[in-house]
């Protein structure tokens, strides 16, 4: 069985609050969980001691039992010094998607063809001028 350590919403219409649970990866984000191992208060404001409350012993015993934190618990984790930050790194994200690469790729295009007409029209230009001073 596979167990996460994850969040679960709570709180009101536009006034969310989450549960830190210990819950099986194939039950539904509020359904049914293991252990409530603390809670999260986005409302409060970030420098706010009771933002994210954590029961650090029973975290430990989960994680030491095989328990992944999501990406989130793992960030709230990291800055209670549970663990270490975890490295989030997705170079390819930047890169733009099929469509601009497109439009991309046409406007260098354009531009190599604009530039062989200058280059074109600048060799004809000269060719005269050098025709004419041999004359």
């Amino acid at each position: 069985m596979a167990i996460k350590i994850r969040l679960t919403r709570q709180g009101a219409k536009k006034r969310p609050f989450y549960r830190i649970v210990v819950a099986d990866v194939r039950s539904p984000r509020d359904g049914r969980y293991i252990e409530r191992v603390g809670t999260y208060n986005p409302m409060l404001a970030k420098d706010d001691a009771n933002r994210v409350t954590l029961d650090e012993e029973r975290i430990k015993h989960w994680i030491g039992n095989g328990a992944q934190p999501t990406d989130r618990v793992a960030r709230f984790l990291a800055e209670a010094g549970m663990m270490d930050k975890p490295v989030r790194n997705n170079p390819e994200k930047a890169k733009p998607k099929a469509k601009a690469q497109e439009r991309l790729r046409e406007a260098e295009e354009a531009a190599a063809a604009a530039a062989e007409a200058a280059a074109e029209a600048a060799a004809e230009a000269e060719a005269p001028a050098e025709e004419a001073a041999e004359a």
